[in-house]
C-alpha cells in the first residue's frame, strides 16, 4: 500500500517531534503493509521552504534504511486552499502535477470552486483531503459534487472509515464511497501513538462498500498512480 498523506517528518508541524517517532511511525506503517510514504508537512501559517522537506526526507529515509524499515518517504505537503496560487509547483507530491488542497476544518469557504478552478488552470491537478471531516460537506455533500471533474480528486482519511473521527465522519466518507466520490484512502497520520500511519482498517470497510478489487484501487493503484504522475483510474 501507498499513503500519500501522512504528517511523518520530525519538528516541522503537529506530527512528531523528534525523528525517533518518525521511525516509529515508520515501522508501524511497514508492519500495515505500507511501503511508500508521501511526506506531507502542513504548509498553512507557516511556509516551509521545498528544501527544508527534501532535506528532512533525506534524513529520514537514511534513518529507515539504517534500521532496516521497507519504507520509502516521498516529499510533498498538504497545502492549505487560502495559500498564494504562485507557491504550489514547489509542494506537489513526488514533483508530480497533483497536489493536496486543504479546506479549512470549520466549513467550506463560498470561494471553494474558483480555487480548485484557480489550481486546475495552473496546470495542477488538486486532490481534496478528507472532506468527510469538514461541516459544510457532511451537511450537505453536494457541495463536493460540484467541485469535482477528472482532474480533481478526493482522498479520505482511513480513520474515518473506522469511526475513529465520529459517527458524521463516517457517515460521510461511506456516502462518498458509495457515490463514486473517494479516489483515494490516506491515513493523515500524526504520530506513533495516535493517528496512526494505518490503513488496514478502513481498507477492510471499504471492502465491504465497494468490494475488495476497488478498496484496493485505493490505497494501491491510484495512490501509485500519483507518484509517478499519471492518470488515477475511475472506479
Amino acid at each position: 500500500m501507498i499513503d500519500i498523506h501522512c504528517h511523518i517528518l520530525p519538528g516541522i508541524d503537529d506530527g512528531p517531534s523528534q525523528l525517533s517517532e518518525s521511525v516509529r511511525m515508520a515501522e508501524i506503517a511497514a508492519a500495515d503493509g505500507i511501503h511508500t510514504i508521501v511526506a506531507t508537512p502542513h504548509l498553512n501559517d507557516t511556509v516551509h521552504p521545498a528544501g527544508l522537506i527534501r532535506e528532512k526526507v533525506d534524513r529520514l529515509n537514511n534513518a529507515l534504511q539504517k534500521n532496516n524499515i521497507s519504507i520509502t518517504i516521498l516529499s510533498g505537503a498538504d497545502v492549505a486552499s487560502h495559500m498564494p496560487l504562485s507557491i504550489l509547483p514547489q509542494f506537489t507530491l513526488n514533483k508530480t502535477a497533483y497536489i493536496l488542497i486543504e479546506f479549512p476544518y470549520s466549513h467550506l469557504p463560498r470561494t471553494a470552486k474558483d480555487t480548485i478552478f484557480k489550481v486546475l488552470v495552473s496546470g495542477l491537478k488538486p486532490i481534496i483531503t478528507h472532506p468527510e471531516r469538514n461541516p459544510s460537506i457532511i451537511a450537505d455533500p453536494n457541495l463536493l459534487f460540484q467541485l469535482l471533474d477528472s482532474n480533481v480528486h478526493v482522498q479520505i482519511t482511513a480513520d474515518s472509515l473506522t469511526g475513529a473521527f465520529g459517527r458524521d465522519a463516517e457517515d460521510c466518507a461511506v456516502y462518498l464511497l458509495k457515490k463514486g466520490a473517494v479516489d483515494i484512502i490516506a491515513s493523515d497520520a500524526h504520530s506513533a501513538d495516535y493517528r496512526k500511519p494505518i490503513l488496514s482498517k478502513g481498507l477492510r470497510v471499504a471492502e465491504k462498500i465497494v468490494g475488495r478489487e476497488k478498496a484496493h484501487m485505493l490505497v494501491c493503484d491510484n495512490p501509485a498512480a500519483v507518484i509517478a504522475g499519471a492518470r488515477i483510474a475511475a472506479l
